[in-house]
């Protein structure tokens, strides 16, 4: 047996490079290994990159929300808007059940919504801190200071009234009719009269008015945003995800209401434009390579700043034009006095003055403007719709920025801000302990009689109908009546941003899902089918769902790319046993005397049979193990260079600004077990064929 197969491996051996044939379906081995072996292995690490991603980032391994839900969660947004989750309605019910899984490391509450915000414009905010000053000193008085800097606004606003009427000559001059109506140019020119700033502190709060009702809104550089939000656990959020890290100010105070900006989010939509702008100039030439001169983007960028220059104009009170127009002639060398013409110079920037101007902004120019439109320390005003269609407001307090580390860039993981769960159930509309000790207040006040439902009717319409009344709200529901605003409204706000929340408080309440952390994720799959079951158990209505899962469509990218490979594989594999069976079909045809020799010397048609086998698989092996060397030394090159992220989009799949693809012994052996598949397949016919040739036959031929 062993002289046989030993005859059988020197006859493959000798017709391995003898025949073009051969080096063909050699070929086509060597390639389809090669695909299989990169392009598993690139898609295994983007998969493990991506995962890294999502767990790290906000889903943990797996999330357990509401089995009532109309919609499946989606943890990064779905088309249209949030999904519709029902709301878990007592997180610290669920929290000991699923802990008691030996697997389980930690639960995060938590819950997703949007919001629309304004960040309001330029006058807006500068009147702001000026009727702030003016309520100073109503409260304790004047100093020189308090005195300073209600002067050093009120020049301010003067100055900002001044340009817009600038801009309304302009526009007269360029078009037959202003862009204002009249009662637009009434207000400015009353606000650029000496009459109305000599009665101005006659009556500031009168005055501000009318600046803020007939001038601020002529000015329309206030942005509406869409903010995206967590309310969550803060606290244990942050030692969940190692990822995380706060980038600027603090974190919130353990059990106090308050918020962390996504650091992407910040940077993006609340910088001043024009020096956002040239953050992405300068990130776009040094990381990504690219040259003003050849980018059409960059050109855009370049010109926006050249002709946007109002905001920065707007920010300057005259202490500030000063500084900045003598700042700019020393930099470009010039006399100019126009700070907009100067401004325009300055940001006409290229390839070969761009650094300088870009250390330069944020040395001379960035120290006099605000270069983000809501400071830390700020208090943000947040309106969304609650569970049950009100529209219900909260003030938060923002304490600082976060991001998650080797994320820093990416759109996805920058679009979800963190907010305590105090207030995200106010907004969502959920009756907390805060708000029924406010209703009971202003029950109190007002003498107004809590009834049951039951006994509305005879309340309303019996003999102690006189009384005013209330229904009695149902405790841990919606709550859906909000009439209590004004000034009550906001003493409580302020209050409530004092008030330190126990850990039972922070629990007991309100959540629409919880991340779950695993501590041996290899585990995954039995994990979440005995949670299921330990639900169950506990008459918990509950869905447990993977990472994957719970990520919507960006957790089945992937998936996808996947399916779309082996499709690709399949197709070429095809299309390579087709060749390769044909291929051997002219093989065995050409050694058809071949074959009739050996048959008439006695070989049987087994032997004949285990040959081309032999010699196919032996193909498969060689031409396969180079393709197999050649991939691998493809992934070692790109796994010590890196794959560079091209756009955000790519920092989440990569997880991170680069992609350091690995190679498992999986993809070598998937790999080679395809290829032996598919030789040996495409060889049983042509092999079948041979041992039917008879010996005279064979001798007879010519050919």
């Amino acid at each position: 047996m062993g002289g046989h197969f030993r005859l059988l491996m020197q006859v493959a051996f000798r017709n391995l490079f003898t025949s073009k044939i051969n080096l063909l379906i050699g070929g086509i081995i060597f390639f389809g290994t090669l695909l299989v072996v990169v392009g598993g292995a690139l898609l295994d690490s983007m998969d493990s990159a991506m995962s890294r991603s999502i767990i790290g980032s906000v889903a943990g391994h797996l999330q357990v929300y509401s089995d009532e839900s109309k919609d499946e969660l989606g943890l990064f947004g779905q088309m249209g808007g949030e999904p519709d989750l029902a709301a878990v309605d007592d997180f610290s019910r669920i929290k000991p059940v699923l802990e008691k899984h030996p697997n389980v490391k930690t639960l995060v509450p938590m819950g997703t919504n949007g919001a629309l915000i304004t960040s309001g414009n330029t006058v807006d905010l500068t009147l702001a801190r000026l009727r702030d000053l003016y309520k100073k000193r109503a409260e304790g008085g004047e100093t020189p200071g308090l005195r300073e800097n209600i002067d050093s606004l009120k020049s301010h606003v003067r100055q900002m009234v001044a340009l817009m009427e600038e801009e309304m000559a302009r526009s007269q001059a360029l078009l037959s009719e202003t862009a204002r109506t009249p009662e637009e140019k009434e207000a400015i020119a009353r606000a650029r009269s000496e009459e109305f700033w000599n009665g101005f502190e006659a009556d500031p709060f009168d005055s501000l008015e009318f600046l803020e009702n007939r001038i601020a809104p002529q000015i329309p550089d206030g942005d509406m945003l869409y903010i995206r939000y967590a309310g969550t656990d803060l606290d244990a959020f942050q030692r969940t995800f190692d990822r995380m890290e706060v980038v600027d100010g603090q974190p919130v105070p353990s059990g106090q209401r308050g918020m962390l900006l996504s650091k992407f989010f910040y940077e993006e939509y609340l910088k001043l434009k024009t020096a956002r702008r040239l953050d992405l100039i300068k990130q776009e030439r040094d990381v990504n390579k690219k040259t003003i001169a050849t980018d059409p983007q960059m050109q855009r960028w370049v010109k926006e700043n050249q002709t946007q220059t109002r905001e920065l104009l707007f920010q300057l009170d005259p202490i500030k034009t000063r500084l900045a127009v003598e700042r700019l002639q020393k930099v470009l060398g010039s006399q100019e006095p126009k700070l907009e013409k100067l401004l325009s110079d300055f940001l006409a920037t290229d390839d070969a003055n761009f650094d300088t101007r870009y250390a330069q902004f944020y040395a001379e120019l960035a120290p006099l403007l605000e270069l983000y439109r809501i400071r830390l320390g700020d208090s943000l005003t947040i309106t969304a719709f609650t569970r049950s269609g009100y529209v219900q407001s909260v003030n938060v307090k923002i304490y600082g920025t976060y991001q998650f580390k080797g994320l820093e860039k990416s759109a996805l993981a920058g679009a979800l801000n963190l907010m305590d769960l105090m207030s995200f159930r106010d907004l969502y509309g959920y009756l907390t302990a805060d708000k029924k000790a406010e209703i009971a207040d202003l029950q109190k006040q007002s003498g107004v009689k809590a009834v049951a439902r039951e006994n509305a009717e005879d309340a309303l319409f019996g003999e102690d109908s006189g009384n005013s009344l209330v229904a009695e709200a149902t405790p841990g529901l919606i709550n859906e009546q909000e009439a209590f605003n004004g000034a009550m409204d906001s003493l409580r706000r302020d209050d409530l941003a004092k008030r330190v929340y126990s850990q039972s408080e922070i629990e007991q309440g309100v959540v629409l899902s919880a991340a779950v952390m695993l501590k041996d994720p290899e585990q995954l799959q039995q994990t979440l089918a005995e949670l299921r079951q330990s639900a169950q158990d506990a008459g918990l209505k509950l869905r447990v769902v993977s990472w994957q899962q719970a990520a919507g469509i960006i957790g089945q990218f992937v998936l996808m790319a996947k399916l779309v490979l082996y499709f690709a594989v399949f197709i070429i594999f095809v299309v390579a046993l087709v060749i390769i069976n044909n291929a051997m079909m002219m093989a065995t045809l050409q050694r058809v005397r071949e074959v009739g020799t050996m048959r008439a010397i006695g070989a049987q048609r087994s032997f004949v049979l285990g040959m081309v086998l032999v010699e196919t698989l032996l193909l498969g092996l060689v031409f396969g193990a180079g393709g197999a060397l050649v991939g691998s030394g493809i992934m070692a090159a790109l796994g010590s260079a890196g794959i560079p992220a091209g756009n955000e989009a790519l920092y989440f799949f990569f997880s991170g600004p680069r992609l350091y693809p690995t190679l498992s012994a999986g993809n070598l052996i998937a790999a080679f077990v395809i290829v032996l598949v598919v030789s040996s397949i495409s060889t049983l016919y042509p092999a079948f064929l041979a041992t039917r040739v008879s010996p005279l036959k064979a001798m007879q031929t010519d050919e």
